[in-house]
């Protein structure tokens, strides 16, 4: 902690973005490490200082008490210290680019992607994090054909990352005169916004930049000024489009390093397979069209399979309260990585 603690301070470190990122992620790490270390001490400290007082008739019921509540207290701590000695991931408190796009369902799926959207910028905005919309394709009802955003904030791709799948919904759509449920869906796509930590090498040649008029709102500027931009990745076929901002050069920007993150994302999920199935877990297995989670509106249930977790507050859940569902996504995940990590030791 130390050594860390002295680069930190190190003009040479401070001077280099890299390596100071690279302290920075050791020291939260060391941190993380040291508090759950002391945590897990305290409490066995506690057991025997309270195993001490059992001899003694005043205070021997309390402290048996006290020795059963601490006790049952070490299993969580344990998993705790385990999860802290795991590595961490440097691309989980990246920026977040998201996409959402509608399925089967015609204009109720495109309802419900719009649904999705909201749903992760009231979340967003909870946190105080930007979200900034790269692309969309709205449709005449408030829905969404499609739409790419990034999400700007400190750890967004950790919080999201495990979002990406089919989402179902089952609900009466507003146009249906009978009163039937309707079931359509929608696809999420969730990625680390590209740094120049990863030094994705992408010659120019390499990309073909096609411009046209942004459509929906903004204007006669909009629709007379080719502003937007779609730049294709012609080696891998990835391709990346822009047309929220009024200036060329803007859009390209943003349009380039939404690009990078594809490609970082293709690597990486490449990478992942070439490890093999044991890999593939909540985290990594990139199976975009895997049903994770189903919204049912006339029960205010929302399911995702994955987990094995229903919860009875969809109202709450699709106005961005999403920290339960979240929460146990990411424990479940470490509970995959802690059992992968114990099985290699073994």
């Amino acid at each position: 902690m130390a050594s860390v603690e002295s680069d930190l301070s190190d003009p040479c470190v401070l001077s280099d973005a890299k390596r100071y990122r690279a302290a920075l992620r050791d020291h939260a790490f060391l941190k993380k490490l040291e508090a759950s270390y002391a945590a897990y001490e305290k409490t066995l400290s506690d057991i025997s200082g309270n195993e001490a007082l059992l001899d003694d008739p005043d205070f021997k019921d309390e402290a048996a008490a006290e020795i059963d509540a601490l006790k049952a207290r070490i299993p969580e701590l344990e998993h705790r210290l385990l999860g802290a000695l795991l590595p961490p991931d440097p691309l989980e408190p990246r920026n977040a680019v998201m996409e959402i796009r509608a399925g089967t369902g015609g204009e109720e799926a495109a309802l419900f992607a719009g649904d999705l959207f909201r749903m992760y910028s009231r979340y967003c905005e909870a946190h105080g994090w930007k979200v900034s919309v790269m692309h969309s394709n709205a449709t005449s009802l408030d829905g969404y054909k499609e739409i790419v955003f990034t999400v700007i904030g400190e750890g967004a791709f950790g919080r999201f990352r495990f979002e990406s799948g089919g989402h179902r919904v089952q609900r009466v759509p507003e146009t249906e005169a009978q009163g039937r449920i309707h079931t359509s869906a929608a696809t999420v796509i969730v990625f680390p916004e590209a740094d120049e930590e990863d030094e994705l090498d992408i010659p120019e040649k390499d990309i073909r930049i096609d411009l046209f008029c942004a459509g929906g709102a903004g204007g006669q500027h909009v629709n007379k000024t080719e502003s937007a931009v779609r730049m294709t990745h012609i080696p891998t076929g990835l391709v990346a489009v822009c047309q929220d901002e009024r200036s060329q050069q803007r859009n390209r920007e943003k349009c380039f390093a939404t690009l990078k993150a594809r490609i970082l994302d293709l690597r990486r999920r490449e990478e992942e397979a070439k490890l093999g199935a044991d890999r593939l877990t909540l985290r990594g297995s990139g199976d975009r069209s895997e049903r994770i989670r189903t919204y049912n509106f006339p029960q205010n249930r929302m399911t995702d399979h994955r987990v094995d977790l229903t919860l009875y507050s969809l109202d709450r859940i699709i106005e961005g309260d999403m920290d339960e569902l979240l929460d146990a996504l990411v424990r479940r995940d470490l509970d995959q990585r802690i059992a992968a990590a114990l099985a290699r030791a073994s």
